[in-house]
């Protein structure tokens, strides 16, 4: 077993000495206890288990001080596929480093080089910076395995990501990018990604009778399903899929709305735009600045090209909301959206181009 040296990691073979540190990092909230025990049972058994399976099982060490960080290997051995599933987990005084990407990296490079030719990655769908370490390593996302993961709490949905030997070197491209600082903001309106904490919020708005009306499905959702929203947000986002955000009063922090991006066809660069906002801050331009604020960001930042909306044709005052922010109207469709109680409603359909927002942004620079 050779040691990898990677970047400001060290992969090395797993030490007595790491028994106290191997327990206290496997010590996460909602898991079952680990103790000494296992962590001893781990370094004599399970981690020759791995090796003897044709895997690896490596510690992810400081490569100063020894300290062991975490661990990395590669299980799930399908020799008929040359394939193998890698898995890492990282000590909580050892986060937010890089250590993970780094590890992770170097691992699925040894793989290679020793005859694997594809390599998978299982997330959980709400574990985002799991995911984030897949897309810096290199993998791409394939799917959703409903179900597939089992934990204390219930079965959960696992994303399945894949990296084979002759996929290009560096991190997996992202149709859509973090928000510059992590937000948006014209000075009266911030647009922040939702966090899990925006459930009960989420669950207010949507629960209003002229927003489920105009959701889709166009029903109330139950508590439940809008955490499990809020929790799978990022994960989505990081797939680029959509972009969930919270509209909010920018000087006090206060949410009062919420807007989405749809990333409805990633071949020709379009995607969709929907908000809502609380009956309280209706009326006050709120609407246009974050759709104002959303379509720069989807143009400029994610490489959109055309951005499309619809409201029904009773609701003057979406449709003003559109036209202010730049949005011309395009198209009737008749019964496109379902309705209420099994009916469907008729679609007003609204477009902007990237070329509409060049032109505007020229515009406010000529002003004085």
């Amino acid at each position: 077993m050779i040691v990898i040296h990677a970047d400001h990691v060290r992969l090395r073979p797993f030490h007595d000495r790491d028994i106290d540190d191997l327990a206290a990092g496997y010590a996460e909230p909602n898991a079952r206890t680990y103790t000494r025990d296992d962590a001893a049972h781990w370094i004599t058994h399970g981690a020759p288990s791995a090796w003897a399976a044709g895997g690896a099982a490596y510690a992810i060490a400081d490569p100063a001080t020894d300290r062991l960080l975490g661990g990395v290997g590669v299980s799930r051995i399908v020799p008929e596929r040359s394939q193998g599933e890698i898995g890492y987990w990282v000590a909580q005084w050892a986060r937010r480093r890089g250590v993970a990407t780094s590890a992770a990296r170097a691992l699925a490079a040894w793989a290679f080089d020793r005859g694997f030719s594809r390599l998978e990655l299982l997330t959980d769908l709400a574990n985002a910076p799991s995911q984030r370490v897949a897309l810096a390593t290199g993998f791409q996302r394939e799917g959703v395995r409903r179900s597939g993961g089992q934990g204390l709490n219930g079965r959960y949905d696992l994303v399945v990501w894949a990296r084979l030997a002759g996929d290009a070197p560096g991190p997996t491209r992202r149709l859509l990018p973090d928000l510059p600082g992590g937000a948006l903001t014209d000075g009266a309106v911030t647009l922040r990604p939702v966090w899990p904490g925006d459930a009960a919020f989420l669950h207010a708005l949507l629960s209003l009778p002229d927003v489920a009306g105009t959701s889709l499905p166009p029903i109330v959702p139950d508590r439940e399903e809008v955490e499990l929203r809020c929790a799978r947000a990022e994960g989505w986002w990081l797939a680029g899929e959509r972009a969930d955000l919270v509209i909010a009063d920018a000087a006090t922090g206060t949410p009062v709305g919420t807007i989405g991006l749809y990333y409805e066809d990633p071949r020709t660069a379009t995607a969709g735009i929907g908000y809502a906002m609380l009956p309280a801050w209706r009326g006050r331009g709120m609407p246009t600045r974050a759709v104002q604020l959303l379509s720069r960001w989807a143009v400029t930042q994610a490489g959109i090209g055309r951005l499309t909306a619809g409201t029904l044709p009773g609701n003057a005052a979406s449709q003003r909301v559109l036209e202010k922010a730049g949005f011309r109207r395009e198209g009737y469709l008749r019964g496109r959206l379902p309705g209420l109680s099994g009916t469907r409603v008729d679609d007003v359909i609204y477009g902007l181009l990237a070329a509409d927002v060049a032109r505007d942004q020229a515009d406010r620079a000529m002003i004085p």
